[in-house]
Formats: C-alpha cells, structure tokens, sequence
C-alpha cells in the first residue's frame, strides 16, 4: 500500500538581495581629484548628487569618508591633503542636505593605495574621497 505525501513547496531561490554594503556602493560612489587639489570637480556633481539622495532615504545610515592621495609628495603632506579631501567631500554632501553628524573623516593620505603602478592613470585612481558605512 502507498501512503501518499504531503506536497511540499519547491525551494526555490530568490534572487538574493543587495546586502547593506553592496546597496551603499551602488548609490554612494568615491569622489576624484585633481593633482594636488581638494576641490570637487563637476563631474563629482552627479555623484555628490546621488549620494546625498540615498542618505535621506537612508536616515540612519552614518558614513566615513576617507581621504587618499597618491604616492607622490611628503607622507604629512598627503595626510594633510587627504583630510582636506575628505573635509570638501562631506562639505558637498551636507550642502546637499546630508546631516553633518552622520558624517566622518579620516586621513589616509598615500598610506592605502588603490592603485601602485607609476603613471597618470593609476595615480587618478589613488586621488579621492572613498565613501564606507560608518559602524
């Protein structure tokens, strides 16, 4: 005699969803500079734009913003630099709206870089404001 199953649900997976982190750098993107400056450049405005609107959206979400620089200059030079590009990147978003205190900066200066080949491109890449959840 056949005893007949119970039907079960097929397991089916779902596409997974973004995780917190991956959400955050789809929306919130690092921030470039020019040599030897700290000011935003016009094409950051998008940028500065979209992140400003996924943190309203987004009321608890604290960032740190850190600064790094190539490898070119002093270390305290660049550490100075990189704060100084972390500082104007939060400027953007707080005069986009963002709540200063859910901001913070930090210097690396050229002590992580991204990118460690010797030539223009590589070193656009070290130049930049980079953009983390805060925990």
């Amino acid at each position: 005699m056949r005893v007949p199953e119970i039907p079960t649900t097929p397991t089916t997976t779902a596409p997974a969803d973004l995780t917190d982190d991956a959400l955050f750098h789809q929306n919130v993107q690092d921030v470039f500079f020019d040599y030897d400056s700290a000011d935003i450049r016009a094409d950051a405005a998008t940028s500065i734009s979209a992140a400003a609107a996924f943190l309203t959206a987004h009321p608890s979400a604290k960032v740190l913003i850190g600064g790094y620089c190539d490898d070119r200059g002093s270390a305290e030079y660049n550490l100075a630099l990189g704060e100084t590009r972390a500082n104007a990147a939060k400027e953007a978003l707080v005069t986009a709206g963002v709540d200063a205190s859910r901001l913070r900066v930090i210097s690396y200066g050229k002590e992580k870089q991204f990118c460690t080949d010797e030539n223009d491109a590589c070193w656009q890449q070290n130049r930049r404001a980079q953009f983390s959840l805060d925990r």
